[in-house]
């Protein structure tokens, strides 16, 4: 039987994914203004410090460790729909109070409204990643995944574009404003989704709600917590994907502070080059995502995994060497938009293979302990590129990530054809 391709409008238009899609767009422009307000009043106390910029991602990545797995338990026992509407509402009330606080100079307190807002970021993301299957059926979840990180790239596309304008306009306090209104305009969206039920699907929900709170009695936290790690290693199919997921975050977190320094030094911008070229990689991420959206559905998802981190390395590397030797904005720029392009399907690929390999009552745990997993590598591999770029220069460590990642995609294509997987 002939695969059926899957058009973006049948699974975009339903209006409850619709309204997810869309919610999450508002909340994820916000946040890359929220992003580059952050970036922006670090670079303003200390102009050109990798080290500082470290400081304050580790707020940001802390919160995945630590209360992440804990809240993916929750997130398998709770409705998952009103789970998001409460981060939403938590969030945007604690990114109102940054303002206050920078205006006064106290940047202990900032720290703390950041990690208390990412912790609260860890109730959302796993309920909203486990809630798509629950709107969309199985051939659809391909599409679904694609369109739900569209959203994310779309945010970026135009987040950063106009963040780094209203930064360098009116200043950073305008960004946290404007990000903590967009997380109630997001929550309003959710709200507004709706499931029409039949009596048996109802029945069943009953039974599993019973199900769930009888294993919540008989079985610790700390034991599910526990299940939700070790079901990344159930399958050599989510190996693949944990091990992907490592090594992405890993990268993610050696190139994106070196990555911002290297571009104020390199381009003389604090935050207007910066947020061009991150709209550049929003480009690329969009491209590569509707690209693989929708002509590589019958292509293996393990496959275009590795496929995509060789050229993902090829290009990372190459714009370092460029823009080293000449500082061309427009080249730059297109090596970035191709990078962008090779990273697009490599979260689809893996969030479609969760969402095909878990089962729904593990879905919170899995995401929770798979987003501490890629968090951790991020964290570690932050810190020691920021140690390391006291010694070597921005681009010699982006030309080694990029060889890294490179090098990475090659051995795992020779393993996946040494290998029968069936995804």
């Amino acid at each position: 039987m002939a695969h059926k391709i899957i058009r973006f409008r049948e699974v975009l238009f339903k209006k409850n994914f619709f309204l997810l899609w869309l919610g999450q767009i508002v909340s994820e422009f916000g946040d890359r203004l929220n992003q580059m307000a952050l970036i922006a009043l670090v670079y303003s106390k200390s102009p050109g410090s990798v080290m500082e910029l470290a400081k304050l991602l580790f707020f940001v990545v802390v919160p995945v460790l630590v209360i992440g797995p804990v809240a993916g338990v929750y997130v398998d026992r709770w409705d998952r729909k009103k789970v998001m509407i409460i981060s939403d509402i938590v969030r945007g009330c604690l990114v109102f109070l940054i303002p206050i606080f920078v205006y006064f100079r106290l940047m202990i307190p900032v720290y703390i409204l950041v990690f208390l807002m990412f912790s609260t970021t860890r109730f959302f993301l796993p309920s909203k990643m486990a809630f798509i299957p629950s709107i969309v059926s199985e051939e659809k979840l391909m599409i679904a995944n694609s369109l739900s990180n569209t959203t994310r790239i779309l945010a970026t596309i135009f987040g950063f574009a106009v963040a780094g304008l209203i930064i360098k306009l009116v200043g950073y306090y305008w960004g946290f404003l404007i990000d903590g209104i967009s997380f109630f305009v997001s929550a309003a969206f959710i709200a507004s989704i709706t499931t029409k039920e039949k009596l048996a699907q109802v029945k069943k929900d009953i039974r599993k709600t019973k199900e769930i709170i009888q294993k919540s009695i008989r079985k610790h936290v700390w034991w599910e917590i526990v299940d939700g790690f070790k079901h990344m290693g159930k399958k050599d199919s989510m190996k693949i994907v944990t091990s992907s997921m490592f090594i992405l975050m890993a990268g993610a977190g050696s190139v994106f502070c070196v990555f911002i320094v290297f571009v104020q030094e390199t381009f003389g911008s604090g935050t207007q080059a910066l947020g061009l070229f991150g709209t550049f990689l929003g480009i690329g991420l969009f491209l590569g995502t509707v690209i693989f959206g929708k002509y590589g559905q019958r292509l293996s998802k393990i496959r275009t995994l590795f496929g995509s981190f060789v050229f993902a390395g090829i290009f990372i590397g190459s714009f370092a060497v460029c823009a080293d030797k000449n500082p061309n904005f427009l080249i730059g720029g297109l090596f970035i938009i191709v990078t962008g392009a090779s990273v697009g399907p490599i979260l689809t690929c893996g969030n479609t293979l969760i969402h095909e390999l878990v089962p729904d009552e593990m879905r919170g745990r899995l995401f929770s302990s798979m987003e501490a997993v890629m968090h951790f590598a991020f964290l570690v591999f932050m810190m020691l590129t920021a140690y390391i770029s006291r010694y070597s220069s921005t681009g010699n460590i982006l030309l080694i990530c990029g060889t890294g990642f490179a090098v990475i995609g090659v051995a795992g294509q020779i393993i996946v054809r040494k290998t029968k997987f069936k995804n």
